[in-house]
């Protein structure tokens, strides 16, 4: 019991929580690694074998020299500490991943440092630091047992040698292969000696000539990561045992010190404690300053170089999945833990295993995003690792300096100039941006020991014991010490004795023993090394903070307080906005957004977003409350200057305060712990022999003092810390209430942070994947709600509700991080897998599949719906629907030239189309399939799952989606089109040639001619977009010429997207308007009439035209009742000009088709074209039609007639500039070959005035012309002053922006 409380209370303030020994169990003996035979059965049951069969059996086929074997926590002190509880199992598998290796003499012996850490589930950690070196193996049986494994191991090699040539011919015939074969053989080997720079041990061992030698590993587990003293102190204590001559104490005194007497530094100080030869500082920085990062950011830059860790932190920022791959665990660990630094104020929320041992390869099957650290083999070839997932994996391979990217991906803010005050940064400190360093961590560490060995020799052994640096002066001289300087008349004498040239050498020695340590100048090379580490790393983390205290500058604006309380708050997270996305990413700076867009979806971003809602009643978290701090600073000396908000790049302004702060702890210590002491051991304790770990003795480690005055100081704080906690709590908050919403709220996505290491049973697998699977349906459901909720919010907008909350950058953001999930539910449970893509890889199982049915039955190639019913609209055949049809569109675009590419386009389009829910089911139905590719636990094979997936999917059908078309904007697009005429009223078998022109948002499709009485066509053409008009015409040649057409459909072969382009107008000669040519206005035709749910359910259609009625031409209506009245005319013309303000006032990819707002339903056109309708005297002569285009004909006359006759009346001289205007662009329209009919030539007037910022200064030409007297009425608003000059104001709004026509509108007009 009192083992278990040791020093419980001040645990938390302890510099060391545990000293272990990981070994060889000479007791039990070779072992084979439990955990490698955990991972032989989860490979046999994914192959479908007995797997207790395969775990029983030995594995001969490696050399025993190669195997690894179980290792052991030989020991560990204390026993247990309550706020940290010992967890053996993992603490055994971090210390020696590999397990247990053996060596020979001729095989490199040198120790070796790495780092791990432990992640707990409320998400706080625990490092561990740990020294690894070779001892001699002395047990004759461990010997023996060797000996006897080699032999078997030879024998296995000679019987396999005879099958060789047919076991070769049979594997090159397997054509898939398993990610995780490929994976365990990367680990094979992976400790060979060869690697580590020994000669090939072909020979094997043999007991008698060979020396036998074993791995061992010392660790000290530590609540923060202080490597650099972890690292020291394990060095010194292994010397201690390697080295001959003996320590000036036993062991037991320096770990009992480092555990029990040696404090954690207090906020914004420094520590010395002493190691067995050399005192060791160690310092924390002070509240207002970045958090403690102790590993050295230099190496991560040198490995990688700046351009790469940038890179990699834009994916780390973006919570993709990372896998680091190093044959150095060290390297894995510094990368890992350096870039998670890099992310203040923001932090790591989801699986984080910077070390993965072999038994948790599965864990890469995790559909969720994880920083991952894997152990690679010298020689691996990176294309023969075949990872579970890859379309948004970052594979950082450390030791050849490079990365691979996720495809789509974006480029942080400012990246050149970033890179380039990195790069000066670390040019500064003489090293170079380039990065590609080679050097192994192994290789520097014996080049240290060397050297310090060469100093050790240098020194006697006499001066090394009394080296007062470590404090440890022999007792007699200590006395001799402290009655010297208490004693005045000998300080008299040694002060004569100086002046006369006498040396009082033993005194002198003694006192600069004591003083010698506070100098300056006293620092070794080592920790100058340190200061400069440390010092280099913290500019190098002010830059990174830096970048984000510039974006974030504005954040506390945009977020969304609107609880009273905390418990409101936590009750209805789930429904809450907390953070104003749209309108922070619409003051942000253009080049910033592809970027922003994405991050503010993280979870690393909502996080953080929580807890700055969650400091209204509670404290700050640390990060964010430093954050806080640095953006007022920089608010204070930039007086609020818009600068902030610009993207010009500012460098960072505290690189100096922040090393200078460093410094000063470093060259000042604020606190020296107490000296290692002799402890009270019995006699004869404490020996042991050079080369071997001694066995501790556990009685005088297993327990720490029971009082000295830091602990009892700290406890007592901590008393009243957690005392004044559960105040808080008791007042605040039910503090279950607080768990469950950390738990489920808050932790979308992130349902296990790290695997748990210590119960490693098949039942504890399944229940993890059970958790991925939960989680992977929760964050369907949240991001289709997510997706609908906003883009429903902007349709809403459109109809005139309430105000956007979605950009077309956010929408996209949406759709890609959709495609993410998707990839990451197809690689759940994965075990065959072509290319980088699950979902594809599957797709192309089932295309094989299904097209080998096809040639067996010669029949349609799925027996799902094959054919979508016939377009609501007549006119237009069927379109074939499938799967596979959809494939074959996306395999004909060369365009795309990746299998995650062709994935996400393959979504793209069937989520345009409406299909996605459909066809994944149809996908999914073929059940044979997905129990080839998936195993038992996979998403895709949880029934009830699977189906809330495709419900949750199958809402998205009610919103339209154009996420294919805008995308794929210049793939070859085929149209099919079709113009229907009204046979009732004309003979649909006109003698004279049709033609058409397709024009879209992005481009149209030139002239094309329709085969007469056919009147149906296809043409391939690159992606027009979402299309907006046709002019249809023809050539007025034979004797049937005349043609009445109702309308014009056409549609997207690959999207299915169809429009109809209404007309109900004559084309021809002597009829109508006399037009040959006529502009149509697109309608999109939402597709009804299916059966399935959610495809009936529509939005408004995104483009009208005009109506049939107005089309047969307003002035037949006039002498009718329909006539709009004065009060809808001016209404209709303030619309009209509004929704073109608005069009502008949309960022510009999402206005769409302003030829829609000029000459489409309630368009310019059409409201003005009401205007001059009012009160026009429409007589008919002889039964035939004015047009208002005969009014400007009239007017124009008269002007130029006037002109002529009339030149000695001057003018005034602005009418005469807008007379000639009017005139000019009236005689162009006449003039120009195009046949559009006399409302087609008031369509292109009104336009062309539009434009060019003419209607203004026309209007009033019309308005006070003599001819208006004869063609209109009396009461027309034309006549009536007030209602045109309101309109002349309307009409001058347009004037601040820039209106751009169609050239369909424009062509053949030479003005």
């Amino acid at each position: 019991m009192s083992a278990t409380m040791s020093g419980s209370g001040s645990a938390p303030c302890r510099f060391a929580h545990y000293f272990i020994v990981c070994g060889l169990d000479d007791e039990t003996g070779l072992e084979p690694d439990a955990l490698a035979a955990l991972y032989q059965w989860l490979e046999a049951d994914r192959q479908g074998k007995d797997p207790e069969a395969t775990a029983a059996g030995e594995n001969f086929d490696q050399s025993p020299l190669k195997r690894t074997f179980k290792s052991k926590v030989l020991a560990h002190y204390p026993e247990n500490i309550e706020c940290n509880p010992f967890d053996q199992d993992a603490v055994n598998m971090l210390c020696m991943p590999k397990g247990l290796s053996f060596r020979t003499q001729r095989d490199s012996l040198a120790p070796h440092f790495h780092s791990f850490l432990i992640t707990r589930e409320d998400g706080s950690r625990t490092y561990g630091f740990v020294h690894t070196f070779y001892e001699e193996v002395t047990s004759l049986q461990i010997c023996s047992a060797m000996q006897t494994l080699h032999q078997m191991h030879q024998a296995e090699n000679n019987t396999s040698a005879q099958n060789c040539t047919s076991s070769s011919s049979s594997s090159s015939s397997s054509s898939s292969s398993s990610s995780m074969d490929s994976l365990s053989s990367s680990l094979d080997d992976v400790d060979s000696p060869s690697a580590h720079g020994g000669r090939r041990t072909c020979e094997g061992y043999d007991s008698i000539r060979d020396t036998l030698y074993v791995s061992k590993a010392m660790c000290l587990i530590a609540p923060m990561p202080f490597m650099h003293a972890c690292k020291r102190f394990l060095a010194q204590m292994h010397r201690a045992v390697s080295c001959s001559p003996p320590p000036p104490l036993p062991l037991e005194s320096y770990i009992y010190n480092v555990l029990y007497e040696v404090p954690l530094p207090a906020s914004g100080r420094s520590l010395k404690f002493h190691g067995v030869y050399e005192p060791i500082l160690c310092q924390r920085p002070g509240v207002g300053e970045l958090p403690l990062a102790d590993f050295p950011l230099a190496d991560a830059f040198r490995l990688l170089g700046v351009e790469n860790l940038v890179q990699l932190f834009t994916c780390v920022l973006l919570e993709m999945q990372i896998l680091l791959y190093s044959q150095d665990y060290q390297r894995l660990m510094v990368v890992a833990e350096g870039i998670t630094t890099l992310l203040f104020p923001f932090q790591w929320q989801h699986v984080y295993v910077p070390i993965l041992p072999a038994s948790l390869l599965h864990f890469l099957d995790a559909p969720v995003p994880y920083l991952m650290g894997l152990q690679s083999k010298e020689g691996t070839d990176r294309s023969k690792l075949e990872l579970p997932q890859e379309a948004n994996l970052c594979f950082v391979d450390i030791d050849n300096h490079c990365i691979e990217l996720p495809e789509d991906f974006p480029q942080f803010p400012n990246r050149s100039e970033f890179i380039q005050e990195l790069s000066e940064v670390l040019l500064s400190f003489g090293q170079s941006p380039e990065g590609g360093s080679s050097s192994p961590e192994p290789a520097v560490m014996s080049l240290q020991t060397s050297v310090l060995e060469k100093e050790l020799k240098s020194t006697s052994l006499r001066e090394l014991v009394d080296d007062k640096t470590n404090g440890n002066l022999g007792g007699e001289a200590l006395d001799v010490l402290e009655l010297l300087q208490g004693n005045p008349t000998l300080e008299r004498l040694q002060a004569l004795a100086k002046r006369t040239g006498v040396k009082v050498a033993r005194l002198e020695a003694l006192a600069a023993g004591q003083k010698g340590d506070e100098g300056v100048g006293g620092r070794s090379p080592v920790e100058e090394e340190e200061l400069r580490n440390a010092k280099l790393n913290v500019q190098l983390r002010e830059v990174f903070a830096a970048r984000f205290a510039t974006m974030f500058a504005d954040y506390e604006s945009f977020v969304i307080q609107n609880s009273p309380d905390l418990e409101s708050w936590l009750t209805n997270r789930e429904q809450m906005h907390n953070f104003d996305k749209a309108s922070f990413l619409s003051d942000q700076p253009e080049p910033y957004l592809p970027f922003l867009s994405h991050f503010i979806e993280t979870q690393m971003f909502a996080t953080f977003i929580d807890n700055k809602i969650m400091s209204q009643w509670e404290e700050k978290e640390p990060l964010l409350r430093v954050f806080d701090g640095r953006i007022e600073k920089a608010r204070l000396y930039n007086v609020r200057a818009p600068s902030l908000r610009s993207s010009v790049y500012q460098k960072c302004t505290f690189l100096k305060e922040s090393a200078q702060a460093i410094e000063q702890r470093l060259r000042k210590i604020d606190h020296t712990a107490i000296h290692p002491h002799l402890l009270d051991m019995k006699i004869g304790q404490g020996k042991y022999q050079q080369g071997f770990f001694p066995k501790l003795q556990a009685d005088v480690l297993a327990s720490g003092p029971t009082s000295n005055k830091w602990s009892n100081r700290t406890c007592s704080t901590q008393r009243r810390v957690e005392r004044h906690r559960q105040q808080n709590e008791h007042l605040v908050l039910d503090n279950e209430l607080k768990e469950k919403y950390m738990q489920e709220a808050r932790n979308l996505g992130k349902n296990l942070r790290q695997p748990k290491l210590s119960d490693l049973s098949p039942a504890v697998i399944a229940q993890t994947n059970w958790k991925f699977v939960e989680g992977l349906l929760k964050e369907c459901k949240m991001k289709t709600k997510r997706m609908l909720v906003e883009k429903m919010g902007r349709e809403a907008v459109e109809l005139g509700h309430g105000e956007a909350n979605i950009t077309g950058l956010e929408e996209n953001t949406l759709i890609a991080s959709l495609c993410d999930l998707l990839e990451r539910i197809w690689s759940h449970g994965l075990q065959v897998k072509q290319g980088k893509s699950a979902l594809w890889s599957h797709l192309l199982h089932y295309q094989a599949r299904e097209e080998k049915n096809e040639q067996q039955l010669e029949s349609p190639v799925s027996n799902g719906q094959e054919r979508r019913k016939t377009e609501s609209s007549v006119g237009l055949p069927g379109l074939r629907v499938s799967v596979i049809q959809d494939m074959r569109h996306i395999q004909n675009m060369a365009e795309i030239k990746t299998d995650v590419g062709r994935a996400r386009a393959w979504i793209r389009l069937s989520l345009e189309k409406k299909l996605l829910s459909q066809h994944l089911k149809q996908l999914l139905s073929n059940q044979a399939l997905t129990k080839k590719l998936y195993k038992r636990y996979a998403f895709l094979r949880c029934e009830e799952e699977k189906e809330q997936f495709l419900f949750h999917l199958l809402s998205l059908n009610a919103v339209d989606y154009f996420c294919f078309t805008s995308v794929f904007t210049t793939i070859m697009i085929p149209y099919r089109a079709v113009i229907i005429p009204i046979k009732k009223l004309s003979n649909a078998m006109t003698t004279s040639n049709p033609w058409l022109c397709v024009s879209g948002e992005l481009g149209d499709s030139g002239i094309l001619q329709i085969t007469k009485n056919i009147l149906e066509m296809t043409f391939d053409c690159q992606n027009l977009g979402k299309l907006t008009t046709v002019q249809l015409g023809h050539d007025n040649s034979g004797l049937l010429a005349k043609w009445l057409v109702d309308c014009v459909m056409v549609r997207n072969e690959i999207t299915g997207h169809t429009y109809k382009f209404p007309c109900g107008r004559w084309l021809g000669k002597g009829v109508d308007d006399g037009s040959l040519e006529r502009v149509l206005i697109g309608e999109f035709v939402v597709p009804c009439g299916d059966d399935e749910g959610g495809r009936g359910s529509k939005t408004p259609p995104l483009q009208r035209s005009p109506s049939q009625i107005r089309r047969i031409s307003i002035t037949s209506l006039t002498g009718k009742g329909n006539k709009p009245t004065t009060v809808q005319i001016q209404e209709s013309i303030g619309e009209a000009v509004n929704n073109i303000i608005k069009h502008f006032h949309k960022p510009e990819k999402e206005r769409g088709s302003l030829t829609v707002l000029l000459c489409g339903e309630g368009g310019l056109v059409w409201a003005l074209e009401q205007f001059f309708h009012h009160g026009f005297r429409s007589a008919r002569i002889f039964q035939k039609n004015v047009f208002v285009w005969d009014f400007f004909e009239r007017i124009v006359a008269f002007m130029e007639n006037r002109d002529q006759t009339g030149d000695l009346q001057e003018s005034p001289e602005p009418l005469s500039l807008n007379s000639e205007s009017l005139c000019r662009y009236v005689n162009a329209i006449n003039n120009m070959p195009r046949n559009i009919g006399k409302d087609g030539k008031f369509q292109l007037l009104v336009c062309l005035g539009a434009r060019d910022r003419l209607l203004p200064q026309w209007l009033p030409l019309l308005a006070e012309s003599p001819v208006i007297t004869r063609m209109y009425e009396e009461n027309a608003l034309l006549r009536d002053k007030l209602t045109v000059s309101s309109l002349l104001g309307v009409l001058e709004t347009l004037h601040d922006f820039p209106i751009t026509l169609e050239t369909s509108l424009t062509k053949s007009v030479e003005l």
